[in-house]
């Protein structure tokens, strides 16, 4: 990962045991075929996704991650889809689940806001089921009910098929 003015570097994620992990927001450091695995097989939101729609959602996408230094074994993923400038949509957050409880899930919010942060945009959206009170500890709040609005369809189905049920991903 390359730090200048505008990329927080590994420091920005507060929290994290530095000696063991190490934050990256470097797209390369990503072990696609883990986060596919974890997405498709084990997460609510992203059950069955394609690994071709993976490997593009996280082309398309700022991902973050934190990495074992000593292996360099991935042990979590966000990505964050944006133009740059006015919105970003923070998703697919993923901690390993043997790593779960040793502060990660924290510090890799953390450092994905701090990049964000520094981007100064002024909206960032995420969607989730179970974490809010993580979220709200970096100033997520939920929206007035009946603001936001989604298109949700199935790719590959009749936009016409009321049947069609709405994609996971």
């Amino acid at each position: 990962m390359t730090t200048d003015a505008t990329t927080p570097g590994p420091q920005d994620a507060p929290g994290l045991d530095t000696t063991r992990y190490r934050f990256t927001s470097d797209r390369a450091d990503v072990d696609r075929a883990t986060v596919h695995r974890w997405l498709s097989e084990r997460s609510y939101w992203a059950r069955g996704r394609t690994r071709a729609v993976q490997d593009a959602a996280i082309d398309g996408s700022l991902c973050f991650g934190v990495l074992e230094r000593a292996t360099g074994r991935q042990v979590a993923f966000a990505r964050v889809v944006t133009d740059g400038a006015a919105f970003a949509w923070l998703c697919d957050v993923f901690v390993d689940e043997a790593e779960r409880g040793n502060g990660i899930g924290t510090a890799l919010v953390a450092g994905t806001v701090a990049h964000l942060e520094a981007m100064d945009l002024p909206r960032v959206v995420l969607a989730t089921a179970d974490a809010h009170g993580l979220y709200q500890r970096f100033g997520f709040a939920p929206v007035e009910p009946g603001t936001y609005m989604a298109l949700l369809r199935t790719p590959g189905a009749s936009p016409d098929d009321p049947a069609a049920p709405p994609p996971d991903a």
